[in-house]
């Protein structure tokens, strides 16, 4: 009992609780927010394990705000100009419309479905148009929905968690106003030249950051202690001016780095990427474990009725009459109107305000922690859970991604490609050349025209749709920047290239085939005749009795899986094969192979794909 007692040791349970959840999360397909809400439900009230206000004291909430903040950056990291080449009249919309609208609909439903009072409705209502980065992001992260409205969806996450904070400023501001007459222009004029304030801070930090470390004043190594120094600090100085304005500070300052990038941009951006992920992870065991048995019970029945208009009319037609008349296709507009969860901002704003509204005397602010909470468990849940599901019934789901994309264009990758695409596999070859590509495209193989490692080309070529990558150019040295550089995005394990000398150029990626043959041997043994060949692994006929039969020089490339999951042989894997995969191999003229192997061959070849 003492042992869990001890601080360091919650410390670390939340780390292995919040990571844990949501490497389940990854395993399963279950929401990864909802999974830790649960979580920190199970390990809070439930078994009364953490009790954040108990452990942490004073600092529970300097921690919580530091964290959103540094979430809230890193998700304005993620907010680059040319995805509103297609989002961006939408979010437009969803910001200029949906804000006001939103609010009105979100105050009546407080006022007339929770029974608050009005005042508190309003600021109740003016904090509802939050979603945010904390709950947006890990959801879109398991979705498959496409370019446009993963776009929309999160900018209008981003874009609203600051709008929403400073809505309830407003609001607080004009309920406690304690003047002979209150000016709604006055305190309106307040909060809006704050804003701008702290907005033209994250301006000035992130331009102050894109020109120190390009010129070299900062060095490498504490680039990334420098950068988190610098959000915090404007965070910091942003609230002090008004509160929540470091909301404003932080995105600003991220959409401004995500927009003129430098040289270690995509480095701190990893950097960023996995500290939110560990702050998420963090703050969703610490959110729910901070309710209490009293707080739960303090719930009442009337609050259901709010959270059925919240969920089926507050979001909908906010978002439905947002984008009436829009370019947005009617089934992207469905989706999009359902999807709305509610995080750690709009509880730790809702806490900040109850707590000083009932300071100040004004009746139900009591109400609004229960609600906040009702809400963010309610939301979570039934949007998380059934985010996949719509986008299935809707025909917005990509599946998963099972494309095969070769990099380089020649003879071996384009033959390759086409034995791939006869196997039912999506593929696609990339390279700068319009010359070298002309020969994939007489071959039916989709193409892309540029570099794999250009910005541009991550908006016209989403790479969630390949399961594998092969970097095969005749540049040993771009093979292996291919795969450093896009592996974090892809997964390590699912990027190869071809084998190179190791004392001339790295090698960043698994290299394929047991004998790692470098680009000009395979373009040798493609003009000598060596061809591609696909056996059926059965009961009767094992990978053994394939590879005895095969020439000895013969090099197994691959196996296909019953479930159309490509697996490659490197220097140093070898997948597991089981009675139904089919073997790729790369072998001399069929001349040389025996006639076994043949019978066995065509056996592979007689179904179109494998079942």
């Amino acid at each position: 009992m003492i042992f869990v007692d001890s601080l360091m040791v919650k410390i670390a349970l939340i780390g292995v609780l919040g990571v844990g959840a949501q490497w389940i999360a990854w395993r399963t397909g279950k929401p990864a927010i909802a999974l830790m809400l649960l979580t920190g439900l199970i390990a809070g009230p439930v078994l009364g394990i953490i009790d954040p206000e108990r452990d942490f004291g004073a600092l529970q909430e300097p921690i919580i705000k530091l964290a959103v903040a540094v979430i809230l950056f890193d998700g304005g990291l993620s907010l680059n100009f040319r995805e509103l080449r297609h989002a961006g009249p939408a979010v437009l919309r969803l910001v200029i419309l949906g804000v006001p609208i939103g609010w009105a609909l979100g105050t009546a439903a407080a006022y007339y479905g929770a029974g608050l009072s009005l005042p508190v409705s309003a600021l109740f209502g003016g904090i509802m148009v939050v979603t945010g980065p904390t709950v947006i992001g890990p959801m879109l992260r398991t979705l498959r929905i496409g370019q446009r409205p993963a776009h929309i969806l999160k900018w209008e996450g981003i874009v609203n968690d600051p709008i929403g904070a400073l809505l309830a400023v407003f609001i607080f501001a004009y309920i406690t106003y304690e003047g002979q007459q209150v000016s709604v222009a006055a305190i309106g004029l307040d909060v809006l030249l704050s804003s701008l304030l702290a907005g033209f801070l994250g301006f000035g930090l992130g331009y102050a950051i894109t020109w120190l470390f390009p010129r070299g004043l900062v060095p490498e190594f504490l680039k990334a202690p420098v950068l988190l120094v610098f959000v915090i600090s404007g965070f910091i100085i942003a609230d002090f001016i008004q509160h929540e304005t470091g909301l404003v500070t932080v995105t600003v300052m991220g959409i401004t780095l995500a927009n003129r990038p430098f040289y270690s941009f995509q480095a701190l951006r990893r950097f960023k990427e996995d500290l939110g992920v560990l702050l998420v992870s963090g703050v969703f065991i610490i959110l729910p474990a901070t309710l209490d048995w009293e707080t739960i019970r303090a719930f009442e029945a009337r609050f259901i009725i709010f959270l059925l208009l919240l969920l089926f009319v507050v979001r909908p037609l906010t978002v439905l009459v947002s984008l009436f008349l829009s370019k947005v296709p009617w089934k992207e507009r469905l989706f999009i109107a359902w999807i709305a969860p509610r995080g750690v901002v709009a509880v730790a704003i809702t806490g900040l305000f109850a707590l000083r509204l009932t300071e100040n005397g004004v009746p139900d602010a009591d109400a609004l922690i229960p609600l906040s909470f009702g809400v963010v468990v309610a939301t979570i849940f039934a949007h998380g859970f059934t985010a996949q599901r719509l986008s299935e019934r809707l025909g917005l789901d990509k599946g998963p991604g099972r494309g095969i994309l070769l990099i380089g264009a020649n003879n071996w990758t384009i033959d390759f490609g086409a034995l791939l695409k006869s196997l039912d596999l999506p593929v696609t070859v990339a390279d700068s050349s319009k010359l070298a590509l002309r020969a994939a495209r007489k071959r039916e193989l989709e193409i892309y025209r540029g570099d794999i490692l250009d910005e541009v080309t991550h908006d016209r070529l989403d790479l969630k749709d390949f399961q594998q990558l092969v970097a095969a150019t005749d540049n040993d040295a771009y093979n292996a920047l291919v795969c450093a550089d896009l592996g974090p995005e892809i997964g390590y394990e699912s990027v190869s290239q071809i084998g190179a000398d190791r004392e001339r150029a790295p090698v960043r990626g698994r290299v394929l085939m047991p004998g790692g043959p470098s680009i000009e041997e395979l373009v040798t043994r493609q003009l000598a005749g060596w061809q591609f060949s696909r056996t059926r692994i059965t009961e009767e006929y094992s990978l053994k009795d394939h590879l005895a039969s095969r020439p000895d020089d013969a090099e197994s490339l691959a196996v296909l899986k019953p479930d159309n999951r490509l697996l490659f042989f490197s220097t140093d894997a070898r997948p597991v094969t089981e009675a139904g995969d089919v073997v790729i191999s790369y072998a001399p003229p069929e001349a040389a192979m025996t006639r076994r192997d043949k019978k066995a061959v065509q056996a592979a070849e007689r179904p179109a794909s494998p079942e």
